[in-house]
Formats: C-alpha cells, sequence, structure tokens
C-alpha cells in the first residue's frame, strides 16, 4: 500500500536534523503529533517537513484543532485518527483531502455520556472502520462506530474510580494496542500495569514492568517481547517480557537524558523511534549500541520554525510502513464486535 498524496509533494526546504544523524535510520517518513504546535506534521528521514494539517484554509468555520497528542494512520492509509487527550475529542482526518471528516466527542468537554470522553489516549482504527479507543479519566476502554455517537461497547465500568481489576475495571489505561495474535496490550497508569486481553475482553496476564513507574502505550515487538516507555523525568525506553523482566533499556546519558518519552515504536531494522516530549525531540535509538543515530527537534527548545517541535507526544511511520496497516491482518482475523 502506497500514498499517493505524499509521493506528489516535494520539499522545498533543506533539512534540518542534529548533527551526525543518519537518514538511513529511518525507513520511510514519519507522522509527528506536535502537540503545543496544535498541528501534525509529516517529516521525511532527511529531517524535511513534507505535509501538514491545519494548513490555513483546511478547517472549516467554527472547527478547531488543539493539543494533538497521538496520531496514527487508518489500516487503508487514507484517514488519520488523531486523539486530542486534553480536548477530550477524536478526531480523524482525511488525509488527502485535509479535511476533518468525524469526530468523536465535545472539544473541551469533558464528560462520561453519549458522544464524551475524558482523556481519550490512543485511537486506533480497526480495518472495518470503527474506532477502539482508551478514555483514561473515565476508567474505560470504547468501540466507536462511525458516523455514530455513541459507544458500540464498553469494556470496563465508567467510574471515577480507576483501579486495576481487568477487564471490570482499569486503572486509567492510556494505551491500547494491538498485537500480531489479535489480541490487545492495555496500559495502566495506577499501579504500573500492562495487560494482554482479547477482542472479547478476556485477560490472559498482567504484569509490572521491572523499574517502570508511569508506563505509556506499550505494544509487542516479538514473541513474548514488550516496548514501553517510562513517562517521567528522567524518563526511560525498556523492553520486557509478560513476567515483566527487563531485557533491554534506555535512558541517555547527560545532555541525551530522556524527560517525559511518551511513545516507543520499533523499526524494522531493530532500531526504536521514540518521542522525548518534554525535550521536544523525536528520536531513533539503536539498541545495539545504546546510541542515538537520528533526531528531529532540538533538544530542550520549543519552536515552530523548521527544525523545532513543542512537545510531541506521538508519531507514527507513513503508510506503507504504518502500524495500523502492519496489524491489519491480525484486526481483522479477531474482531472486535459491539454489543
Amino acid at each position: 500500500m502506497s500514498a499517493p498524496w505524499l509521493r506528489s509533494l516535494r520539499p522545498r526546504t533543506p533539512g534540518h536534523l542534529r548533527r551526525g544523524s543518519k537518514p538511513s535510520a529511518l525507513p520511510g517518513d514519519l507522522l509527528i503529533a506536535d502537540k503545543f504546535n496544535n498541528r501534525l506534521i509529516v517529516v521525511d528521514p532527511q529531517g524535511r517537513v513534507r505535509w501538514q494539517f491545519p494548513r490555513p484554509g483546511d478547517l472549516r468555520r467554527g472547527q478547531t484543532f488543539r493539543i494533538p497528542d497521538d496520531a496514527f494512520f487508518s489500516p487503508d492509509g487514507r484517514s488519520i485518527i488523531a486523539t486530542q487527550e486534553d480536548q477530550s475529542v477524536i478526531t480523524v482526518i482525511d488525509v488527502a483531502r485535509h479535511r476533518i471528516v468525524y469526530r468523536y466527542g465535545v472539544p473541551g468537554h469533558p464528560g462520561m455520556s453519549a458522544n464524551h470522553l475524558s482523556n481519550p489516549d490512543d485511537a486506533m482504527m480497526l480495518p472495518n472502520g470503527n474506532l477502539f479507543a482508551a478514555d483514561i479519566k473515565n476508567c474505560r476502554l470504547l468501540l466507536i462506530a462511525p458516523p455514530s455517537h455513541r459507544p458500540s461497547r464498553v469494556i470496563g465500568t465508567t467510574t471515577h474510580a480507576c483501579v486495576h481489576e481487568p477487564a471490570r475495571h482499569w486503572g486509567s489505561p492510556n494505551g491500547l494496542f494491538p498485537e500480531q495474535n489479535g489480541r490487545y496490550l492495555v496500559t495502566e497508569i495506577n499501579g504500573s500495569w500492562v495487560d494482554e486481553m482479547s477482542p472479547g475482553g478476556k485477560i490472559y496476564w498482567s504484569t509490572h514492568p521491572a523499574g517502570i513507574g508511569y508506563p505509556s502505550d506499550t505494544n509487542q515487538i516479538g514473541p513474548n517481547r514488550y516496548l514501553t516507555v517510562d513517562y517521567a523525568d528522567p524518563g526511560r525506553v525498556a523492553v520486557f517480557n509478560r513476567g515483566g523482566r527487563t531485557l533491554w533499556t534506555f535512558r541517555g546519558r547527560g545532555g541525551d537524558v530522556l524527560d517525559h518519552p511518551s511513545l516507543a515504536l520499533p523499526l524494522p531494522n531493530g532500531d526504536v523511534v521514540v518521542n522525548d516530549d518534554y525535550n521536544h525531540r523525536v528520536i531513533v535509538i539503536d539498541p545495539r549500541t545504546d546510541k542515538i543515530v537520528w533526531q528531529y527537534g532540538v533538544t530542550g527548545v520549543a519552536g515552530r520554525r523548521p527544525g523545532y517541535l513543542n512537545n510531541p507526544d506521538g508519531i507514527d511511520l507513513v503508510p506503507p510502513r504504518s502500524f495500523l496497516i502492519s496489524h491489519a491482518g491480525a484486526m481483522r482475523a479477531h474482531p472486535i464486535r459491539g454489543h
């Protein structure tokens, strides 16, 4: 699957990467949710911006697009699902048309009734077009079937007492990532839990990743190998097994110490791409050398001009290497059904 909307764009600006970065470390272009710049951008391996939303004129009268903290391409590569956690809304964007085509939630108005969310995180589009999301402060997981604005299914009792008792209650779930076996990894902030769950809501195991106080957005990188980050200062990236044992960790040294990283994703070459939120950068780490081999953004300096970011909080590879395209077969074979 390709991205013709992107192939037609020719970057006209020079690249802006940290000195010593290797463009070959990235297999393709990268989508970044640039949170406090209120935008999504696509950056190529040379550090050139190739696509942006919103541009002037992209938003219709009355629409806003503020503080996106996660963004993923749909399984068909035609849409981006952006989660605006602090605005309590999930937005679906038609990439080629630069238009918002669906929204669940009322921007700036958290709640738990129909068409309301409270700090949603990591909304994913399933192959059938439904959305599956963690709703952090409502302590639940939601299945949403556009164009409806009522949940098709709720996993977890909606409550303000977010405790670890899956799947009846969730301890502030902040990540919901599909695995290649058709199951899902749920990350819970309270108690630092990671759970494996079937599409039907059955829990197979739960564990505490060793040394991780605030786990965020856990995803699978291989058989019994899971990738997570510690959203803290200093933060860390870690690989662990279902017993919670740490198999690899990266904290950074000196000026490269991580500061509230929120998501790490594996790359085909074995490297790991990370958004290091409070350092205002996205980096690629080579676990074999524990070195940063690629960086977009200036460490510790927020900005908007080319080469700068302001609290980047979400990443995804551009199709055909995007996260949900790589998991589409497993999600299709093990569908999540509404009630």
